[in-house]
């Protein structure tokens, strides 16, 4: 039988919305944290629901296969409380040290294994640099690091003025959409991509600008010579975020002697929830097992 809980974290005034998934046969010690990007929060992403399509949970996948599974919605996302600053990577390392305390109380737990995707990737990485006690292994999925010659932030960065300017950024079903479907159409079910947007609009029609910023004028956010976790780095085929060459620069400098790179085919930029998402799903899978 499946186990859902939510729990509560606090930083200071902000309560950051915990979800968690296990079922009464867990049986890895570690637990693995889910952490979302930038336009969506964390049960759109991990923990979705589809009508007339099966198998679009990966928190319910990974707890079926006697994971305890977390997520997390970050400052300015989902339920927990939206302020007024901009939720940038530095913000979201605060989030995870809080998020981290509570599930440390909860299971015992005082390392643990995390999955990042695009900006969650970079959350991840900062995170796994700024507290390498904490963190077991690290899955950077759809990560950048440079940004050299990516055609996304290329495109992105046409909003600087705007991203400076505001704290947060308006969204629409379209915008949504627009993120399955710019790299490669097809790659997503259009059931998925309706219902992920759905799931979104739910909490309101904005989300933080901190993330964009950061990706457009800041990177690199992290030093791969610091990170000592175990890595493995995602990249889906036709993921216009980072370059090849970008990840394999990163990949190379990364210390550990345990670390891993895998190119998915068929695959876009949102992973989870792609139609081959079960390629990236066992990849974490074999890692963290």
């Amino acid at each position: 039988m499946m186990i859902a809980e939510e729990h509560w974290a606090s930083k200071g005034e902000v309560s950051l919305f915990l979800w968690r998934k296990r079922t009464a046969a867990a049986r890895h010690p570690i637990p693995i944290v889910l952490v979302h990007g930038s336009s969506t929060s964390a049960i759109p992403t991990f923990d979705l629901e589809v009508p007339g399509q099966r198998d679009y949970s990966f928190m319910e996948w990974l707890a079926e296969r006697g994971h305890d599974v977390w997520t997390l919605d970050h400052e300015g996302y989902g339920r927990s409380t939206v302020t007024e600053g901009n939720a940038d990577i530095a913000c979201g390392v605060e989030d995870l040290k809080a998020a981290t305390e509570v599930i440390a109380r909860q299971t015992g737990a005082q390392r643990m294994n995390f999955y990042g995707l695009s900006s969650g990737a970079l959350r991840v990485a900062a995170f796994a640099q700024a507290v390498p006690d904490r963190v077991a292994r690290i899955i950077l999925d759809a990560f950048v690091w440079t940004g050299e010659g990516s055609p996304t932030l290329a495109k992105r960065k046409e909003g600087v003025a705007q991203f400076r300017a505001n704290n947060r950024r308006p969204i629409d079903h379209a915008f949504i959409a627009s993120i399955f479907t710019r790299d490669e159409p097809g790659t997503t079910h259009p059931a998925v991509i309706d219902a992920c947007a759905k799931a979104q609009l739910s909490y309101g029609d904005s989300v933080p600008t901190g993330t964009y910023l950061d990706m457009t004028t800041k990177l690199p956010l992290c030093d791969p010579r610091r990170i000592a976790a175990p890595t493995l780095v995602v990249r889906g085929e036709h993921d216009g975020i980072a370059t090849m060459e970008d990840l394999l620069e990163f990949f190379r400098l990364l210390p550990t002697g345990d670390k891993r790179f895998a190119v998915l085919p068929g695959v876009a930029h949102c992973t989870p929830l792609g139609v081959n998402r079960k390629l990236m799903w066992e990849a974490v899978l074999n890692f963290v097992s």
